[in-house]
């Protein structure tokens, strides 16, 4: 074999690799280069391309009522899965749950398109144990916005689920399976999407509303906002806002980003005592995921919800700093 066929075999076989991960987040796996390299690997994000084109797709569906209404219901619902369990519970573990209710949050959490729960809390803690530093693959601080905000994300060398910081939950078969094959709930929501418009075309035609309309901004739409909505705490919440603790990184606090993330904007407050199922310290803190934990712990669902110490909230204070 001539050194130009095996290039052509060898070329051959990385595409094939690389479509086969779009299922398969683990074929080849020894062919991801596990250093933090800034090469966005086009053919892999294709699908992440593709979740942004979608919403174009509303130039001809249209909207209607229902429609928008389905598309902030999926927002606010899997927000909520983003914050309260990707975030507060699989990568900080701030309460406990049972293994039934840890695998539907999971999956309703993978819905969002935003990989599996292992792959998110190993990168999370991976962020935390690095923030603002060189090895730190969204900071804003040391890679600029545009890649703190998204390109990480497209980077192959980011692909790879880093279970050395998640071997917690590595013992859970049903979430290595959620966190190997990340693309099948996204699309079987996207299939009961296209069947819920198509129903109510049939015996509602009132509504205005079709298979097609219902994707567009059920799912191509409502999860593309939530994608950016919850990467403005990599990159924004370090960049704009207040200072309240004196934390080795940038993080700050910013109400803005506190509401759309449901809490996730106390971000200075966050690090300041990463354990904490509350972020927003005090009372005029707007944390929505905190308080629909809080009712989810009266309905006995989850349990042992960690508090803040008072004296982490008024300790590390940087001096000038104020409560908001």
């Amino acid at each position: 074999m001539t050194d130009n066929s095996k290039n052509s075999c060898a070329g051959t076989g990385l595409i094939y690799r690389t479509l086969l991960r779009w299922i398969d987040t683990e074929a080849g796996l020894d062919q991801i280069p596990d250093v933090d390299e800034k090469r966005v690997d086009w053919l892999r994000i294709l699908p992440l391309i593709v979740l942004h084109v979608g919403c174009l797709g509303v130039i001809w569906v249209g909207w209607s009522w229902i429609s928008v209404v389905v598309a902030l219901l999926l927002y606010m619902i899997r927000m909520f899965a983003i914050t309260g369990f990707y975030h507060r519970y699989f990568s900080h573990r701030t309460f406990e749950t049972d293994r039934s209710w840890q695998f539907l949050f999971a999956v309703l959490g993978n819905s969002s398109v935003q990989r599996g729960p292992i792959w998110w809390a190993a990168h999370h803690r991976h962020h935390h144990r690095n923030a603002d530093q060189r090895e730190d693959v969204h900071s804003p601080v040391i890679h600029g916005f545009l890649w703190s905000h998204l390109g990480w994300l497209t980077s192959r060398a980011n692909f790879r689920t880093k279970t050395e910081f998640a071997k917690d939950w590595m013992r859970f078969p049903e979430l290595r399976w959620i966190n190997r094959y990340d693309t099948v709930i996204p699309v079987l929501l996207a299939l009961a999407l296209f069947g819920f418009g198509n129903l109510l075309a049939n015996i509602a035609p009132s509504l205005g509303t079709s298979g097609m309309q219902m994707v567009v901004w059920g799912f191509f739409i409502s999860s593309t906002v939530l994608l950016h909505a919850t990467v403005t705490i990599n990159s924004l919440a370090h960049m704009f806002g207040r200072r309240r603790y004196n934390t080795p990184d940038t993080s700050r606090n910013n109400v803005f980003l506190a509401i759309i993330t449901f809490g996730e904007g106390w971000h200075n407050n966050h690090h300041q005592y990463s354990i904490s199922t509350r972020q927003g310290f005090f009372w005029w803190e707007i944390d929505f995921t905190y308080y629909l934990l809080l009712l989810l712990g009266r309905l006995k669902i989850i349990r042992h919800l960690r508090p803040v110490p008072e004296n982490v909230k008024h300790a590390n204070r940087i001096a000038s700093g104020t409560d908001s």
